[in-house]
């Protein structure tokens, strides 16, 4: 009784959180319009994801490590695994802005969707070379701007936790606009709503922010190695937040907790 108690009113929250969140984002679009250096409106996203959080009792959300210093000022492309769709909200805890790539399928989601247009997210359509030229092109307009892209290099959400193969595309994003790479390593949101899974579950997460990695100077031959780094730090910090929350040596299931409706903010590349 209480899972169902506590389910129900997570997705009545998240319902009157998007509502409310609609009138700031749409005003902030229609001042800013499609202006790629306009922070605020990531930045409106952002509350919404920890303001939701934040009334969830069931998610116990946090951010920690040290951002760089210049984050706030000039453009990286950071990087994270990708454990659960419960991830964008457990990232909104960051304390910088990004602008997500996600599948475009996302965007025509009501309510969710729309706040991402709003937020000035940018929509990928999978398979589409027309619509993988635009995102490319938008994400250097946005480096160029000087604000940050949030990527998911495995390209989805691994099933079991473990790291998926890297993609090509956040590499070559940050090695042609020649921008640091930002890793981040996530833990404890796939006990929120595992893939594959309809259940909302109780969960606590972290996401830690790791040792930026230069790309300047490098080219696109560069690439095979600096996936390899990449991956190494995030996997070595995966591996550590994960003994810190206990997580290290548990099975996590693929059902379980609450029963959850639709499709949450997905972000990035999923």
């Amino acid at each position: 009784m209480r899972r169902l108690v506590l389910g129900l009113y997570t997705y009545a929250e998240f319902f009157a959180s998007a509502v409310i969140f609609l009138v700031p984002m749409g005003l902030a679009t229609l001042r800013h319009g499609d202006t790629p250096g306009a922070r605020i409106r990531g930045r409106w996203m952002r509350r919404f994801g920890r303001f939701c959080s934040a009334l969830t009792p069931i998610w116990s959300f946090k951010a920690e490590g040290t951002p760089p210093a210049d984050v706030k000022e000039r453009a990286y492309v950071v990087i994270s695994n990708h454990e659960s769709t419960a991830d964008p909200f457990l990232l909104c805890q960051l304390p910088f802005d990004t602008r997500f790539i996600a599948k475009e399928e996302i965007f025509k989601l009501p309510l969710l969707g729309w706040l991402m247009k709003f937020s000035g997210d940018i929509p990928l359509r999978r398979g589409d070379k027309e619509s993988v030229q635009e995102m490319f092109a938008e994400v250097q307009r946005t480096l160029d701007a000087g604000v940050p892209v949030m990527v998911f290099p495995e390209g989805t959400r691994s099933p079991d936790g473990n790291l998926l193969p890297f993609k090509d595309g956040a590499f070559v994003m940050a090695v042609d606009a020649q921008v640091p790479l930002l890793p981040l390593a996530l833990a404890g949101t796939r006990e929120c709503r595992p893939k594959g899974s309809l259940w909302f579950g109780e969960a606590k997460a972290r996401v830690r922010i790791l040792e930026p990695i230069q790309t300047k100077g490098m080219t696109r031959d560069d690439i095979p190695r600096l996936k390899a780094l990449a991956r190494e730090r995030i996997e070595a910090g995966l591996a550590e937040v994960r003994s810190e929350l206990g997580l290290q040596q548990r099975n996590l299931p693929k059902d379980g907790g609450l029963p959850l409706i639709g499709e949450p903010v997905a972000a990035p590349p999923a």
